[in-house]
């Protein structure tokens, strides 16, 4: 200004009250004729406001709302110096991916603000207890991880389980006293990756191990984790086109009658011809349906081209015929599943009594009151249900008798060795016996000897399934083998045995 030059700049004033406010201000310098400077003309514009809302925008840009700690990018950030720093000195780095198990049981039974007081809570138990150099950021949902630097594997390990002791311990949200788990994946620069994204993804990989072997534990990434998510993202990507070209099919496993020696059903099977993966099993890639959110249109699709082959039957005689669909958790969760199954039933001819939907034990007790609730409304629609694998879950007595159930399937590993171990024989008798007196039948799975065939018969089982009959079949062999008389097909003293 002494310079006879403008001036732009900020000023902190205060008002007459003493209230702190940010001026914008503009001075310029005033000439008279000869160019001496008269005055000044300054323009003063409070933008406290504007500079709050920049500042919040910055902090939104790099901070979780919730919880206060770095989000994604600020996360990104400080883990491309740290990478840079631990390549310059050689040195680890070790990426801890943190997932609170059955976090969703929380938001469901005490509300979204008990959740996200609780996420707050463990963010603040982490964020005290590592030291100033590491990092601790939430991706989002019940996701936090940790970066740590200068680490070897005997530290990860040490601060592993003292994240778990300090989540483990009970937390008081509001008049709740909470106690959560933690499962935790852990990926080491550079063995595992040497940018961000990759020792994310194979921490998450090592975190979904912890899941699998039981919660509240850690895992190291191993070249093996890496392989099955590589082989699960290809499934991903592979079954997404799977139903559109045709690479789905179903294969229909014979229910024999034992009291009436007929042919009473079949039991429709999924499979899955890939032409570059080959055969993909169900034990394989339904999990990866389920996991992609495909499973409701796959499942969609089993049920439509089951109903449809089983009008087809029957109006090549097989009249007095159930066919026997599984459902996955996903579908039997899915609150629009009974009007789904209800509009393809019309759409495809068939009465609902000729459908038996199959859910397993596990699934049942999952949350029974919510199975209770749709096993009722399937069974108004008239659709069977039955309950898979039983024996293998834990069932309580006293829902399986609130279940609108009507047939038990015994599970193929106490069919197994019940020739030979009395433990099984002792449990299938039991079933059959509780299953009758609750007004049930029962179809044992996995008959495959003439000695097996003989002790279910000698129980009163009603019905059998397995390869001692017939396995898995196309649907055109599956015809071919009731119309050329299926006992053609079977042992003759397995024949001998079901005319007795």
């Amino acid at each position: 200004l002494q310079r006879g030059e403008s001036w732009k700049g900020e000023l902190l004033n205060r008002y007459a009250d003493g209230t702190e406010h940010v001026d914008l201000t503009h001075i310029s310098p005033i000439r008279d004729g000869k160019g001496n400077v008269t005055h000044f003309l300054a323009i003063q514009e409070d933008v406290t406001d504007k500079k709050r809302s920049d500042e919040r925008i910055r902090y939104l840009a790099h901070y979780d709302v919730l919880t206060g700690l770095p989000n994604r990018g600020l996360l990104e950030e400080w883990a491309r110096t740290a990478i840079a720093s631990a390549s310059r000195y050689q040195k680890q780095l070790g990426l801890i991916f943190l997932d609170l198990d059955h976090f969703k049981d929380v938001n469901d039974s005490l509300g979204h603000g008990a959740g996200d007081a609780l996420l707050i809570e463990v963010a603040s138990r982490i964020r005290t207890h590592l030291r100033e150099e590491d990092m601790v950021s939430r991706l989002g949902g019940d996701e936090f991880i940790v970066l740590l630097t200068d680490v070897q594997q005997t530290s990860l390990e040490s601060i592993a389980r003292k994240i778990i002791g300090l989540i483990s311990a009970p937390f008081v949200i509001g008049d709740y006293e909470l106690n959560v788990t933690p499962s935790l994946g852990i990926a080491v620069y550079p063995d595992d990756g040497t940018d961000l994204e990759t020792l994310l993804r194979n921490a998450d990989a090592a975190m979904y191990r912890s899941k699998n072997t039981g919660r509240n534990t850690f895992s190291f990434f191993t070249v093996d984790m890496q392989l099955r998510s590589a082989r699960h993202l290809e499934l991903t990507n592979a079954l997404r086109h799977a139903i559109e070209e045709h690479q789905l099919h179903l294969h229909y496993q014979p229910q024999v009658s034992l009291s009436a020696c007929r042919l009473a059903g079949a039991e429709a099977l999924l499979r899955w011809q890939h032409p570059v993966l080959g055969t993909v099993s169900p034990a394989e890639f339904i999990p990866v349906a389920e996991e992609s959110g495909m499973i409701l249109e796959i499942g969609e699709w089993v049920l439509r081209t089951a109903l449809r082959q089983l009008k087809q039957w029957q109006e090549q005689g097989l009249h007095d015929f159930c066919m026997a669909v599984n459902l996955s958790a996903v579908q039997f969760r899915n609150k629009d599943l009974p009007l789904l199954i209800q509009r393809l039933l019309q759409e495809e001819g068939v009465a609902a009594g000729h459908l038996e939907l199959e859910l397993t034990e596990s699934m049942a007790m999952h949350d029974p009151d919510a199975a209770v609730s749709m096993m009722n409304q399937l069974h108004d629609k008239g659709i069977r249900m039955s309950i898979d694998d039983f024996g293998t879950g834990y069932s309580s007595l006293n829902y399986l008798k609130k279940f609108k159930v009507y047939k038990l399937k015994i599970d193929q590993s106490f069919v197994r060795d019940v020739a030979e171990d009395p433990d099984d024989e002792a449990i299938i008798s039991a079933v059959i016996s509780m299953a009758h007196k609750l007004g049930m039948i029962t179809i044992a799975e996995g008959v495959e000897t003439q000695a097996q065939l003989n002790f279910l018969r000698e129980q009163a089982c009603d019905e059998i399934q397995g390869y001692l009959f017939s396995r898995p079949l196309p649907a055109a062999e599956f015809m071919r083998w009731v119309q050329d008389d299926m006992h053609q097909h079977l042992p003759p003293a397995a024949v001998a045995a079901l005319r007795k």
